[in-house]
């Protein structure tokens, strides 16, 4: 796995041992870098289900302003960190080692908001649809903030929710890229 876009473009991100962690192949993240494009530049960016960290990582390569990781497995989440470090954007970053159902509200209680959202839940457990519903009922993504989930192809179709409409499907593999832009509530 390494960077694949910015100014961290090439470095060698460290992998979650065994199986637990299934991180987002290179293919998919450069796809998604690819249709993002400037949309990363300066935004402030929530990766939730972190893993290895490489999905905030390469926005902050590629100029996003912060970002903060989210992921309950302390294993991972040490891997994040050193990914963070070994990328020199620690100080752009913040890595929580909660469940998203603990770290949302919390950082709805703070007041952020994010302008990209990434949502790479373990695959049919039924945890995206979960997270994206309380991200709109939180008010985590303003108006024209953009929540990405990677899900299995032939998972449990996306539910509407309210503050948060389906832009854009993009089937890579046997994964699907589902795009929601934030509304007006």
């Amino acid at each position: 796995m390494r960077v694949i876009g910015g100014t961290a473009r090439g470095r060698r991100l460290e992998a979650v041992p065994g199986r637990a962690t299934r991180p987002t192949s290179d293919r998919v993240r450069e796809t998604l870098f690819n249709i993002l494009g400037p949309r990363v530049v300066e935004a402030r960016v929530l990766d939730l289900f972190a893993g290895t960290g490489a999905l905030a990582i390469e926005a902050l390569s590629r100029g996003a302003a912060h970002a903060v990781l989210v992921e309950a497995a302390r294993r991972a989440a040490e891997v994040a960190r050193r990914n963070l470090e070994r990328c020199g954007f620690q100080d752009r970053a913040e890595l929580l080692i909660q469940r998203d159902r603990q770290a949302l509200p919390w950082l709805a209680r703070r007041g952020d908001r994010f302008d990209l959202v990434f949502l790479d839940p373990p695959y049919q457990r039924g945890l995206g649809q979960a997270a994206l519903e309380t991200l709109a009922r939180l008010g985590l993504v303003p108006p024209g903030g953009l929540v990405v989930w990677e899900r299995a192809r032939g998972e449990e179709e996306p539910q509407p929710i309210p503050n948060l409409s389906l832009h854009r499907r993009h089937p890579i593999g046997s994964s699907e890229l589902c795009f929601f832009l934030g509304e007006e509530g």
